[in-house]
């Protein structure tokens, strides 16, 4: 088994991170996971940044109602796969992904704009489900 979860940002992800809940219950669900596990989990992400960078290009709003069931379905792949993650929670990782500029990176280098489109609909999102 390879641990492909001790990537590169794996030391940071741990001194940010390291006491929370959901960094214990991510590192106890990965521990397990196969090069299978990986691969599936890889190819379920990319499925869903896909959709997301198509949903931009044709012109979907990011609180169009696609929009909101992809990031539906960014959000419950952490819950699934990583830790539990709340929609509060998961605004809170749309943040990250515009503030950061390696994860701006990772959506923009796919798509321009696509690091705020993602962002915005994960917030539409999660206003949507605490209304």
């Amino acid at each position: 088994m390879t641990d492909m979860n001790r990537g590169p940002y794996a030391a940071e992800a741990e001194e940010r991170w390291g006491s929370t809940e959901e960094y214990k219950q991510s590192s106890s669900r990965t521990k397990a996971y196969t090069d299978a596990d990986w691969a599936e989990i890889k190819a379920e992400l990319e499925a869903i940044e896909a959709d997301f960078a198509e949903a931009l290009e044709s012109g979907v709003a990011p609180d169009d109602e696609l929009a909101l069931v992809l990031a539906e379905r960014a959000r419950s792949h952490i819950d699934q796969r990583y830790y539990a993650c709340s929609h509060t929670m998961h605004a809170t990782l749309a943040d990250m992904y515009t503030a950061d500029e390696r994860f701006r990176a990772h959506y923009d280098d796919r798509r321009a704009g696509l690091a705020e489109y993602v962002a915005a609909a994960i917030k539409a999102n999660a206003a949507q489900q605490s209304a």
